[in-house]
C-alpha cells in the first residue's frame, strides 16, 4: 500500500542510482555544487534527495539571477529614514493649520453665542445711517435735556424733622439757586446742592416767600452756567415741556409732557401755615416728590415754570405719586419773586384793593362778589364797588374766589388788567392798576 510519497533512496528500487526519477531535474542542475564550479550556497539542499519532498510538487526550483559584473545594485528606500518633505507635505500643513484654526474659532464662537441667549441667530438688518430723530440734533428733547441739565441741581436741607430734599436750578453766574419755599422751610437757613456731575457744595438761604412758594439759595462756586428764561405768558395749551429734578431722589431725571391748562387755580398749604396761592401750569409731565424746585422747561430749553405741587388720588396720610396732574409756578411770576428777595430779601405781594366774598349770584354760579373795596386801593381807582361781581379778568373767567386771588398775585405790581363785572344787571369793564401790598 502506498500513500503517494516515494520512499525510495537513490538506487534502491526505482530509477536507478544517478538517474533522475520521473519528473525530476538531474542533480546537477544550476544552483548545485556542480553548476559551473560555482560556490554552493549555504542556503542550498538537495531538495530532489530529501525524503520529506513531496512528489508531485515542481522540481524546478527558480533562484533570481545574479547580478552581472560591473553594474550597481537598485537603491532601496528606507521608509523610516528623514528626508526633504515634498512640496505637496509642505503645502499640506498650513492647510491644516488654518483648518484646524478655522473648526477652534466657529467653536468657541457658537458657544459664546449659546452662552450669550444669541443661539446662533444673526440679529437685525444691516445698520444703515442713523434716522433723524437718532442724530440727537439740538432741538431735539434729547439736545434740550442735555443743555440744561448742567443747570439743574439737588437741594438738601436738614431741620429738626430729618433732611427735606428737593430739586433746584442755577439763575445767575454768582451762584444763586431758585427752589420751592417748602423745600427749605423749617430749616437751619443752611442747606447743600448736588451738581449734575454729581459734586457737591454748601449753600445758604438768601430768602423765601412762603404765600407764592419761591425760595432763593446762594452757593459759592466758580464756572456755572445759569438757565435760560422764557415767557410764560406765551404759553399754550398743548406746547410741549419737559420736567426734570430729582423725583424720589433720582438726580438728573427729565420727563416730557405736554401743558395740560393754564392759570389753574392752585392753594395749598400746610395746618398752622400760610396759604399758597398762584395761577399754575398744569402739566402731564410725571412729576414726583423730589421734583419740587426743579425746572419746567420749554422745546427750545428755555425755563417757563417752577414745579411745585401734584394732585394724586390717595387716601390721608399716604405718599403721594404722579397721575398726570403736576403744576408749576410760572416762570415770569418766580423770576419777579427771586429779584425782590436777592434785592430786598423779601418779595412784594400783588394786590386788587378788594376782599371777596362767596360765590357770585350770576346765572351758574358765575363770577366772584367783592365784599369789600379799601377806599384808596386799586379796585376803588377803577371805580370798583362793594357788591360788584367780578365775571373775568383779562378774559380769564371767575368762579371761586380762590380764582382772583391766584390771578390777580400772577402779575407783577404796576401791570394793567381789564376786568369784567356786573352790577346788578349792568355789565360793566374796567381797567385795574394792580399794587404791590404794603406787608
Amino acid at each position: 500500500m502506498t500513500d503517494g510519497w516515494d520512499w525510495r533512496q537513490p538506487g534502491v528500487g526505482g530509477a536507478p542510482a544517478g538517474q533522475p526519477a520521473a519528473g525530476h531535474p538531474p542533480a546537477g542542475g544550476p544552483g548545485t555544487p556542480q553548476d559551473g564550479g560555482r560556490a554552493a550556497s549555504p542556503w542550498w539542499s538537495d531538495a530532489l534527495a530529501d525524503p520529506w519532498r513531496d512528489p508531485h510538487a515542481p522540481a524546478a526550483v527558480v533562484l533570481p539571477a545574479a547580478p552581472e559584473a560591473g553594474s550597481e545594485p537598485e537603491p532601496v528606500t528606507d521608509p523610516d529614514a528623514a528626508g526633504r518633505p515634498r512640496l505637496q507635505q509642505l503645502l499640506l500643513i498650513p492647510l491644516v493649520t488654518a483648518l484646524l484654526a478655522g473648526a477652534l474659532g466657529g467653536a468657541l464662537g457658537y458657544a459664546f453665542a449659546i452662552r450669550g441667549g444669541a443661539g446662533g441667530a444673526v440679529l437685525g438688518a444691516v445698520p444703515g445711517a442713523a434716522p433723524t430723530l437718532a442724530q440727537r440734533p439740538p432741538e431735539s428733547l434729547a439736545g434740550v435735556a442735555e443743555r440744561v441739565l448742567p443747570s439743574v441741581v439737588t437741594v438738601r436741607v436738614a431741620g429738626l424733622g430729618g433732611t427735606s430734599e428737593g430739586s433746584g436750578f442755577i439763575v445767575s453766574a454768582d451762584g444763586h439757586v431758585i427752589t420751592n419755599d417748602h423745600v427749605v422751610a423749617g430749616g437751619t437757613g443752611k442747606a447743600s446742592v448736588v451738581f449734575n456731575d454729581g459734586s457737591s457744595a454748601s449753600a445758604t438761604v438768601v430768602g423765601q416767600d412762603a404765600e407764592s412758594d419761591i425760595a432763593v439759595i446762594k452757593v459759592s462756586r466758580a464756572g456755572l452756567r445759569p438757565v435760560e428764561f422764557g415767557d410764560s405768558d406765551t404759553l399754550a395749551v398743548g406746547d410741549p415741556v419737559l420736567a426734570m429734578g430729582s423725583p424720589l431722589s433720582l438726580a438728573n431725571t427729565v420727563t416730557a409732557g405736554i401743558v395740560s391748562a393754564l392759570d389753574r387755580t392752585m392753594h395749598a398749604g400746610e395746618p398752622g401755615g400760610p396759604t399758597r396761592y398762584y395761577a399754575a401750569i398744569q402739566t402731564d409731565a410725571a412729576v414726583n416728590h423730589g421734583n419740587s424746585g426743579g425746572p419746567l422747561v420749554d422745546a427750545a430749553g428755555r425755563v417757563i415754570g417752577v414745579n411745585s405741587t401734584i394732585k394724586s388720588l390717595v387716601a390721608e396720610g399716604q405718599e403721594a405719586g404722579n397721575i398726570g396732574l403736576a403744576f408749576a409756578i410760572p416762570i415770569n411770576q418766580a423770576k419777579r419773586i427771586t429779584q425782590d428777595i436777592i434785592g430786598t430779601g423779601k418779595a412784594r405781594r400783588t394786590v386788587i384793593g378788594a376782599q371777596v366774598g362767596g360765590p357770585g349770584s350770576g346765572t351758574n354760579g358765575a363770577g366772584v362778589r367783592l365784599a369789600t373795596v379799601e377806599p384808596s386801593g386799586p379796585a376803588a381807582g377803577a371805580g370798583l364797588r362793594a357788591g360788584d361781581v367780578i365775571l373775568k379778568l383779562n378774559g380769564r373767567p371767575m368762579t371761586e374766589p380762590t380764582d382772583l386771588i391766584a390771578l390777580v398775585r400772577k402779575y407783577a405790581p404796576g401791570s394793567v388788567v381789564t376786568v369784567e363785572y356786573r352790577r346788578g344787571s349792568t355789565r360793566q369793564n374796567a381797567s385795574v392798576t394792580l399794587a404791590a401790598d404794603a406787608k
